[in-house]
């Protein structure tokens, strides 16, 4: 039995579903941040794959970026993206659309499908690190299979 917490094993289960052996480990130190992570992780902040959540303004729907952890994503070029101006989710949105808490928001594994956008800027690492449903839950994961998986478009989202 895995000694992983649900959402952990949620996104393990994910993982396996797509034929990935990705590990979820979790860590001691807290990866809620791309800096955090990539302190606890031994790695650059750009090889951190951060989900970050935003909403549409018009018609609330939910929307996903996997950016590098140094990129900010420019509001402007998703809003272009998905055809309405957006603006970040907050807590509860985020939590009702993907089932899990921002600091530990995975790539995938989410309640329902949500549109989804991919930094092309990932592409550059052999390999990136991901949350997996907390705060402390990581996987490595090579960013073509992380795009594939994901179901998201590949775009430029980060702000100049």
């Amino acid at each position: 039995m895995s000694t992983l917490p649900p959402a952990a094993q949620r996104v393990h289960a994910r993982l396996r579903e797509h034929g990935l052996d990705s590990v979820v480990r979790e860590l001691p130190a807290s990866t809620r941040s791309a800096q955090d992570a990539a302190a606890a992780l031994e790695c650059t902040v750009g090889e951190i794959a951060k989900s970050l959540v935003f909403r549409t303004l018009a018609s609330a729907r939910p929307l996903l970026v996997i950016a590098s952890g140094i990129n900010l994503v420019s509001l402007d070029k998703l809003a272009q993206l998905c055809g309405e101006a957006v603006t970040r989710a907050d807590a509860a949105f985020v939590r009702a659309h993907t089932g899990f808490a921002i600091g530990g928001i995975p790539p995938l594994a989410h309640a329902a499908p949500i549109a989804s956008w991919f930094d092309r800027d990932l592409l550059a690492f052999e390999r990136v690190w991901a949350a997996a449903g907390t705060p402390h839950a990581v996987f490595a994961i090579a960013p073509a299979a992380l795009l594939r998986v994901s179901g998201a478009s590949l775009a430029d989202v980060k702000q100049a």
